[in-house]
């Protein structure tokens, strides 16, 4: 055999393994990156977790206590996922729990959310209330998750109220234990969701802390999106403020077991039917409540949600025009359980569980999906890049 026709082979045999590994290189299938992980506290009927799914933060598991938001939950969220809703009371349930039954395998915590309830910190008309409502005491509870959890970030969410002088207490203890477990905590922040494109005026208070060994690049509260007239002459970037006709234009389902509204007596469908349409208030129909002959009162109770501009608050009793501007803009009858969702940009296809009253209530405590994604959208992009830098 020719020496030529040897060494032929043998480099054919180099070039054929060679190939043969950039092969199975170029068709290995890449690892893809795990997704950051979150655990979900107060968790209601999931307004904050589907904003954690819908920006690719895999939620791990939830606690919430009302048995009605859980139905609501386990119908929207669970049934779409693997993972774990605790039906508990968080006061009694020990974070161990959830260390052992998710965390013991080294998997880490990345961010803890949740909105203790409010309550407490929302009690306005006399002063000194809601100082040593029990409720409070779960703010602090949060923080003993944080400890226990150390996740890399954890954010949450509150009522405005829980900044007024008579609550200076469970803040500043909150603060105290952040930097005790070593997190630093930003400033809380007033959060208006009308001001990311979400047809509703909702001011809210978010406090946003980054453990001290996580050196984040984040903009916080991340750069408004939209503004009123004067905020966009100042700033010609944002857009205009999303109106409440967006809510109304789209038409409701027949099928669609959220489109109820409360039922009013014939009495009160004809003093609807008085009241100007599109933002129209009892005020201007002549109408005084009795409990108010004696002052102005709340002007908005029985009022006509205004199209034109973002809609009201979407409060635990938002389905209740005895209860704020919450009347239909040209019908007569106070907004559905679909209406008002919508304000908090739930997808029309999320059903809400337990009946017109635990609805709206559900709603009302949630929130916004559409928020909830502009603001961990903020956080998960900067953990990732952390991570991507350090380890």
């Amino acid at each position: 055999m020719p020496t030529w026709f040897v060494g032929a082979g043998e480099r054919n045999l180099v070039y054929c393994t060679s190939l043969n590994k950039r092969r199975s290189k170029i068709n290995k299938p890449r690892r893809k990156k795990p997704k950051l992980n979150c655990v979900d506290l107060f968790a209601g009927a999931g307004g904050f977790s589907l904003a954690a799914k819908n920006v690719g933060v895999n939620v791990v598991a939830a606690v919430e206590w009302n048995s009605k938001a859980c139905e609501t939950y386990r119908h929207n969220i669970i049934r779409r996922s693997r993972h774990t809703l605790y039906e508990k009371d968080i006061l009694k349930f020990k974070p161990e729990s959830l260390i052992a039954a998710h965390f013991a395998n080294g998997l880490e915590c990345d961010i803890l959310l949740g909105g203790p309830p409010c309550q407490g910190f929302s009690v306005h008309r006399i002063n000194g209330a809601g100082v040593d409502d029990p409720r409070n005491k779960l703010l602090l509870r949060y923080f003993d998750f944080v400890k226990k959890l150390q996740p890399k970030v954890f954010l949450m969410e509150n009522v405005p109220g829980m900044l007024w002088d008579r609550h200076a207490d469970f803040l500043s203890k909150f603060y105290k234990q952040g930097k005790k477990a070593k997190y630093r905590l930003f400033d809380p922040q007033i959060i208006d969701a009308q001001e990311y494109g979400l047809p509703q005026r909702r001011k809210r208070v978010f406090v946003l802390g980054v453990r001290n060994d996580v050196s984040l690049k984040i903009e916080w509260p991340p750069k408004k999106t939209h503004g009123n007239e004067k905020a966009r002459k100042n700033n010609p970037g944002l857009k205009p403020l999303v109106a409440a006709e967006t809510v109304f234009k789209k038409r409701l389902l027949k099928s669609d077991e959220n489109n109820i509204h409360m039922s009013h007596s014939e009495a009160m469908v004809e003093r609807f039917m008085e009241i100007p349409t599109n933002g129209g208030s009892r005020k201007d129909a002549d109408w005084c409540l009795p409990c108010h002959e004696s002052h102005s009162g709340h002007t908005d109770v029985y009022g006509r949600i205004d199209p034109t501009k973002p809609g009201p608050t979407m409060t635990t009793a938002c389905i209740n025009p005895s209860k704020g501007r919450f009347v239909h803009p040209t019908e007569h009858h106070g907004i559905t359980v679909r209406h008002a969702a919508r304000f908090q940009t739930f997808p029309d296809d999320f059903v809400f569980k337990g009946g017109l009253m635990a609805s709206g209530e559900q709603i009302g405590n949630a929130v916004p999906v559409q928020l909830g994604e502009v603001l961990l959208k903020a956080i998960s992009s900067s953990l990732k890049k952390w991570e991507k830098e350090n380890v």
